[in-house]
């Protein structure tokens, strides 16, 4: 009964199930029991130990039925005491009844359980029996195997004194054999190498027993042979055309000979030379001779760079390779192998090597495919470098130097073709500007053509830098190379080439501004002039930060690398040739108007004129040629600030009499027998007067170039009515030019003083030089005026 118990386990109140009373876990022991249970088997050991310890818990391992009962007695009333008296019964009936199903329900369990046990004794029973059996039959065959082992051993030692004996009897054989095989394999187009390998197997057994007579005869024989080979083999290392290959074998064999290595080694080098200086020929013969006077035309090359490359290094750096290979293998630890001697014969070939391919990078004159000749210099510096692992003194710094010269040749080619392509897109300007315009069809405006110009060369500038970057791609062996990580990047690129170019461009454009070139040829028209001085503005304030962040990105600069131009610097210069270009426009556009007036000044008779009717025409086509740079300037330039104009600056009233002079309080003096001096107060006034700088600087913005022109304009007239003596209708006529000038040209410049100081000047001046000084109505001059 206390075994069902104890598999049972049933609590009170406890589930008659077994499957809940504990299952094995996975290291094969029962669960930790829960609720019902657990308060059966009670607290586990670490639990029981780790607990304080508590007699009164009916549940724990220190349980005192005498401190329990007194404390129940103590704390509970009669009341609790008879329920707690009938919950003890139940509990005890439950469990009870519990553990009689238990065991009715695996009663049938311990039988099934019983059979099988006698079942497996019975059958481990007879398996002994068969291993008695086993282990019987084990033993005889074991002192069988002893016999037969006795035997075989007996028969393996008297084998191996047979095999001993029929060995010594194969190399007596073999030896007699050796001048046979000797001399049918030395033979002229036999097999030298099989014929050395028996010899070297003979030699040292024939050494041994040479006191032999019979072995002594065979020596001789076989070194007789073996010299008559020696002998072929010299003969044939004379032969030119022999490959490395074949000579190294037939130097290894004379080696093997022992013959003399100081005369190996010159001959090796000296046939070894004769095949390189060949292909170094077959390489030359492509190139052109050079032509000292550099008159004659170099015709184009036969192959492209690569595949010249590719047959150098193939070919010629190729078997220099393979030379010092089998030169160090050969004559390794040898004193004629000592001395640099293949180091020096190396470098010579190699030195000429680098002359054929300097001369055949000369003729890459054009632009060409940049990616072939960055492939072909990338295969040169690849194959050299493993000859360089071989020889050290080879030739490094010459090859990384002639890497570097073409890389900046290249650059050099790609600078001089930005500079072509930009006078070519100037070229189309120009032809664009000066194209004949049918009637009613209008040609490219100048920003049209400023955004072709200004696109075409950021373009073409990018695609150049996208070439050129293809010497610092990571895929490129001698991108590695100190040049390539900094002087390349800054000298050559950043410096060589598109700060070189940025400054070309501004000192070309500026250049436009200075007169033409070569005497004769023609100025460059005023439209270029403006157009190159918004370009060089835009390259100012914009474009020159783009292009030079753009080059610092693809094109990264060292720290400690070599100073570069800094950003500022380049702008202050291409506003400088800016700023010159619009000043020269100022002045050619002034000029242009001026011209006008002087002719029109100097072709008439200003005495003998007769009443003026009208305004002369000049003086309109002066308005519409300032009308028309107005609209041309307007296209590229800003508007410009304005000095607030006064409101009746189109009717102000014009007279021979400067407004700032008081004419109302000389004019009535004014005749030619006043004994007042108008020279006089002309020149006082002047001194209060507000002095006018004619060729002042001009700001980038249209109402200063505009100002600018009819300063120069005005002036110019100033000047030339200063020369010449007017009558009466003259100085009306000068009256009434001035007047014209003056309701139009004031809307044009930035103070409408300027144009009414220098008129009132013109005018002034015109009086002085007048022989009759009646001035004309100013109702009369309005009315000529909007007549004309």
């Amino acid at each position: 009964m206390a075994e069902v118990e104890a598999v049972s386990g049933p609590g009170p109140g406890g589930s008659s199930n077994p499957q809940d009373s504990g299952s094995s876990g996975p290291t094969g022991g029962w669960r930790r029991p829960h609720g019902p249970l657990q308060r059966y088997y009670g607290p586990t050991a670490a639990e029981a130990a780790e607990a304080t310890p508590d007699p009164a818990d009916i549940n724990g391992p220190h349980f005192d039925s005498e401190v329990f009962l007194t404390k129940v007695r103590s704390e509970c009333s009669l009341g609790q005491l008879l329920a707690r008296e009938t919950a003890l019964g139940r509990e005890i009936r439950a469990l009870d009844s519990d553990m009689q199903t238990l065991l009715y329900e695996n009663y049938n369990k311990f039988i099934s359980a019983t059979d099988t046990i006698r079942k497996m004794k019975v059958d481990f029973r007879r398996m002994e029996a068969e291993m008695d059996d086993l282990a019987a039959n084990m033993a005889a065959i074991s002192t069988s195997s002893a016999r037969v082992s006795a035997a075989l051993q007996d028969g393996h030692r008297r084998g191996a004194q047979l095999a001993g004996v029929q060995a010594l009897l194969r190399k007596l054989q073999s030896l007699v054999e050796v001048p046979g095989r000797l001399r049918r394999w030395a033979a002229p187009g036999a097999e030298p190498a099989r014929a050395l390998r028996c010899y070297a197997r003979a030699r040292a057994v024939l050494r041994h027993y040479r006191h032999l007579p019979s072995f002594r005869a065979i020596e001789d024989e076989s070194h007789t042979i073996m010299a008559s080979l020696a002998q072929h083999l010299r003969a044939r290392l004379r032969d030119e055309t022999l490959d490395p290959k074949e000579l190294t074998e037939c130097v290894e064999m004379l080696l093997q000979l022992e013959e003399p290595p100081e005369e190996l080694c010159e001959e090796f080098l000296s046939h070894a030379g004769t095949r390189l200086e060949a292909e170094l020929a077959a390489l030359e013969v492509e190139l052109p001779s050079s032509d000292p006077g550099g008159t004659a035309a170099t015709p184009p090359p036969a192959s492209d760079i690569l595949d010249f490359v590719d047959r150098g290094s193939s070919a010629f750096v190729g078997n220099l390779c393979l030379l010092a290979t089998s030169y160090r293998s050969l004559f390794e630890g040898h004193p004629a192998a000592s001395g640099g001697r293949l180091e020096a014969f190396a470098a010579a070939l190699a030195a000429r090597y680098f002359q054929l391919l300097e001369r055949r990078l000369a003729l890459e004159r054009g632009l060409g495919d940049t990616s072939l000749l960055v492939r072909a210099l990338d295969r040169f510096h690849r194959r050299l470098r493993t000859l360089l692992q071989l020889l050290p003194a080879a030739g490094a710094e010459a090859a990384a130097a002639l890497v570097a010269r073409a890389a900046r040749e290249r650059v050099e080619r790609y600078l001089r073709a930005l500079q072509t392509f930009f006078l070519g897109c100037l070229g189309d300007v120009r032809q664009a500007l000066a194209a004949p315009r049918p009637p009613g069809k209008e040609g490219p405006g100048l920003p049209d053509l400023l955004a072709t110009l200004a696109s075409s060369i950021l373009s073409q500038l990018k695609a150049v830098l996208a070439y050129v970057q293809l010497f610092t791609a990571k895929d490129v062996a001698f991108a590695s190379l100190p040049y390539f990580k900094g002087e390349f990047c800054v000298e050559a690129v950043r410096e060589g080439l598109v700060v070189a170019f940025v400054r070309w461009l501004c000192h070309t454009s500026q250049g436009f501004a200075n007169g033409p070139a070569e005497k004769g040829a023609p100025a460059a028209p005023p439209a270029l002039l403006l157009l190159l001085a918004r370009l060089c503005l835009d390259y100012e304030s914009t474009t020159i930060s783009y292009i030079l962040t753009l080059t610092d990105e693809q094109f990264p600069p060292q720290d400690s690398g070599p100073a570069v131009t800094p950003g500022p610097a380049l702008c202050t210069e291409a506003r400088g040739a800016a700023q010159r270009l619009l000043d020269h426009y100022v002045q050619v556009q002034g000029a242009a108007v001026a011209q006008m007036l002087r002719k029109s000044v100097e072709t008439r008779d200003w005495l003998g004129t007769v009443e003026p009717r009208n305004v002369r025409a000049v003086m309109k086509r002066v308005v519409e040629d300032i009308t028309a740079i107005d609209i041309q300037v307007g296209q590229l330039f800003e508007e410009g600030v304005r000095r607030a104009q006064s409101s009746d600056s189109s009717r102000r009233a014009f007279s021979v009499y400067s407004s700032s002079r008081a004419p109302g309080r000389y004019a009535p003096s004014y005749t030619p027998s006043a004994p007042m001096d108008t020279h006089l107060l002309s020149n006082i006034q002047k001194l209060f007067s507000e002095r006018i700088d004619i060729f002042s600087p001009v700001e980038f913005n249209k109402v200063s170039v505009l100002t600018g022109i009819i300063k120069i304009s005005l002036k110019t007239l100033l000047e030339c009515v200063r020369l010449r003596t007017l009558g009466r209708f003259g100085l009306q006529q000068v009256q009434v030019d001035g007047h014209y000038l003056q309701l139009y040209l004031w809307r044009f410049v930035a103070d409408e003083r300027v144009v009414q100081g220098l008129l009132d000047e013109v005018a002034a001046s015109a009086a002085h030089r007048c022989l009759d000084p009646v001035p004309m109505e100013h109702s009369v001059v309005e009315l000529i005026c909007e007549r004309g």
